[in-house]
C-alpha cells in the first residue's frame, strides 16, 4: 500500500509549504529543498507531479508480466514524494546512500520536508530501505517529471508560452565505475568471479568439491601478477629480446593454463548442480555469464599474445561487471581516454536542461536530429539550437534546418560561399557567441553527481543521469525563487540613502 503523500497532518508535523528555509544559506540543501517546496505548494504542478509519481511501484511479486504492484493493497511503503525528496538530495548533492541516511534521519528542515514532526517522530530511515526505493524510478518517469519541472522554471522566469526557446546542446561523457581495463585483468576478474559463483552454489548444495575456492583465486592472482611485471626488452641485442620474448609467451601460456583448468572445473561443477541437484537455469545464469566472459578472454590473449594479431574494437569489452561502458575518446588535453558513455543534453537560454539523451555505440553526428526532435516533442517552442562542429554532417545541416527556425551548427573544413554567407549572419553569430554557456551546465551536473555513476547496470546508468539532470532543474527553480525574493526585499527595503 503506497501514498504519494498522507495529507492529514500529525500531531507536530509541520506544513511544507511553511517551512522556512535560511535564504542566506550559501549550501546546496535549501536550493534544493526550495525547489521541491514550490512543487509541492504550486496547486496545478503538485497535481501533475503527484499524478506521475503515482506510478513510481515496485513490481507485483512473482508475477512474470512484470505488472505493477497494487497501491492499495499490502503493508504500507514509502510514500513517492518521500522518494523523490530523498532522489533529489543523492543526486543534488553528489552523496552517497549513506550520507543520505545520515541526512534524513538527523537533518531536522529535511525531515520537515519529509513530513515528520518534532522530537516525538522517532521514525527512521535504513540504508536497503533507500536503496530499494529509490530504484523504483525509471528513466521515462523522470523525464516526465523533469518537463513539469522545466515549465514550472519557463513560468517562473515570466516566459510567455509564445516566446521561442533558444537552446545549446552538446555531450559529454559520464563515467562508469570500472578499473582500467587490460585483457589480463579482464580475465582475472572473470575466473574470480567464476569460482567464488561455483563456491557459493556448492556450499548451498552441500558439495566440498570448492572448499579451497580462496585459496585457488590467490594461485591464479599470483599468476597474474608475474604476467603483469613482464615488460617487453628494449636491448638492441636481437638474442635478448627473443629471449624475452619467449619469457613473456612462457608466462601468458602458464596463465592461460590456469585459467583453462579453473574454468574445466566449473563446467564439471554446473553440470553436476544442473543433473545431480536440479538447479533451474535461472539460478546458474550468472555463472553461465562469467563463463563466457573468461572464454572470451582467453580467446583474445591467445591472439594478442601468442599470435601477434590485433583485436578489432567492436570484440572488445571493457567490464565484465559493467558491459555496457565503452572506450571514448574526445581529444581532450590531458585525457587520451574516458570509460564511460555519452550523454547529450539541450539546455536552453534560462539554464533549464530541456531533454538529455544516453548516447549508446553512437557519436554526435548521429544524435543530432534525434536529439532535437525528442525535444521540441517535449517543448514545441523551441526555435533555434547550437551546437558544435561535432554535430556536424551534410544530412544534419538538411534535416535540422526543416524541424528548426534557426540551425546553429558551424561546417567542418572548408566552408561554401553559401556556408559563408549563413554562419555570417549576425543572429548565428549571437547565438554561437552563447554556445559556451553550455559547459557550464555541464559543469554543473558533474558536480552535482554526474562525473562518475556509481550504479550498476545499463538501467542503473540512465536511471542515475535521468535523476541528475530533474535534481539540476529543480535546483535551479530553487535558485530562481531565491533571487526573485532577495530582488523583493531589495525593493521593500527602498533606496540606500547616505547619512547626513
Amino acid at each position: 500500500m503506497r501514498k504519494v503523500i498522507d495529507p492529514q497532518l500529525k500531531f507536530g508535523e509541520q506544513d511544507i509549504g511553511t517551512i522556512w528555509l535560511d535564504p542566506k544559506s550559501r549550501d546546496d540543501i535549501p536550493q534544493l529543498l526550495k525547489g521541491l517546496q514550490y512543487i509541492y505548494i504550486t496547486p496545478g504542478l503538485r497535481e501533475r507531479v503527484f499524478a506521475i509519481l503515482e506510478q513510481v511501484l515496485p513490481e507485483r511479486a512473482g508475477d512474470e508480466t512484470e505488472s505493477k504492484a497494487d497501491p492499495d493493497t499490502g503493508r504500507p511503503g514509502m510514500e513517492q514524494w518521500k522518494i523523490l525528496v530523498l532522489g533529489t538530495l543523492r543526486q543534488g548533492l553528489n552523496a552517497d546512500y549513506d550520507r543520505i541516511v545520515e541526512l534524513a534521519n538527523e537533518h531536522t528542515t529535511l525531515r520537515q520536508m519529509l513530513g515528520h514532526g518534532g522530537w516525538e517522530d522517532d521514525t527512521r530511515y535504513e540504508l536497503q530501505t533507500l536503496k530499494d526505493n529509490l530504484r523504483l524510478f525509471t528513466p521515462e518517469i523522470l523525464d516526465r517529471i523533469n518537463t513539469e519541472v522545466v515549465r514550472a522554471g519557463h513560468t517562473l522566469v515570466k516566459k510567455s508560452p509564445q516566446d521561442g526557446l533558444n537552446a545549446r546542446a552538446d555531450s559529454f561523457v559520464v563515467k562508469t565505475h570500472v578499473h582500467f581495463p587490460t585483457d589480463s585483468n579482464l580475465l582475472l576478474d572473470a575466473i574470480r568471479k567464476t569460482i567464488e559463483t561455483c563456491a557459493d552454489l556448492s556450499q548451498a548444495q552441500d558439495l566440498s568439491e570448492w572448499r579451497q575456492s580462496r585459496y585457488n583465486i590467490n594461485q591464479f592472482r599470483k599468476a597474474y601478477r608475474k604476467v603483469q611485471r613482464l615488460r617487453h626488452s628494449t636491448s638492441q641485442d636481437e638474442a635478448k629480446r627473443e629471449a624475452r620474448r619467449q619469457e613473456i609467451e612462457a608466462a601468458y601460456q602458464a596463465y592461460l593454463a590456469q585459467a583453462q583448468g579453473y574454468l574445466k572445473r566449473a563446467r564439471d561443477t554446473r553440470a553436476r548442480l544442473q543433473i545431480g541437484c536440479a538447479i533451474p537455469e535461472a539460478m546458474l545464469a550468472s555463472l553461465d555469464e562469467y563463463m563466457a566472459h573468461a572464454e572470451r578472454q582467453i580467446e583474445q590473449i591467445r591472439r594478442r599474445v601468442l599470435q601477434g594479431e590485433r583485436i578489432p574494437h567492436h570484440e572488445k569489452v571493457f567490464s565484465i561487471f559493467q558491459p555496457h561502458t565503452e572506450w571514448i575518446v574526445k581529444g581532450k588535453a590531458g585525457v587520451p581516454v574516458e570509460l564511460g558513455l555519452r550523454v547529450g543534453v539541450v539546455e536552453d537560454q534560462h539554464g533549464f536542461i530541456l531533454h538529455h539523451q544516453v548516447m549508446e555505440k553512437c557519436t554526435d553526428d548521429q544524435v543530432a536530429v534525434p536529439l532535437v526532435e525528442q525535444t521540441q516533442a517535449r517543448h514545441p517552442e523551441l526555435s533555434s539550437v547550437s551546437f558544435d562542429k561535432g554535430f556536424h554532417s551534410p544530412r544534419n545541416q538538411v534535416e535540422l534546418k526543416a524541424i528548426l527556425e534557426r540551425v546553429v551548427l558551424s561546417k567542418k573544413g572548408k566552408r561554401s560561399k553559401a556556408d559563408t554567407e549563413r554562419e555570417s549572419d549576425p543572429e548565428f553569430i549571437r547565438l554561437r557567441r552563447k554556445h559556451s554557456a553550455v559547459e557550464s551546465c555541464i559543469n554543473a551536473l558533474e558536480v552535482h553527481g554526474l562525473d562518475r555513476c556509481p550504479d550498476h547496470g545499463i538501467d542503473g546508468f540512465k536511471r542515475y543521469v535521468a535523476l541528475a539532470v530533474v535534481a539540476r532543474n529543480i535546483q535551479q527553480v530553487g535558485a530562481v525563487l531565491r533571487k526573485q525574493e532577495a530582488e523583493a526585499e531589495k525593493r521593500k527595503r527602498g533606496p540606500y540613502k547616505k547619512a547626513a
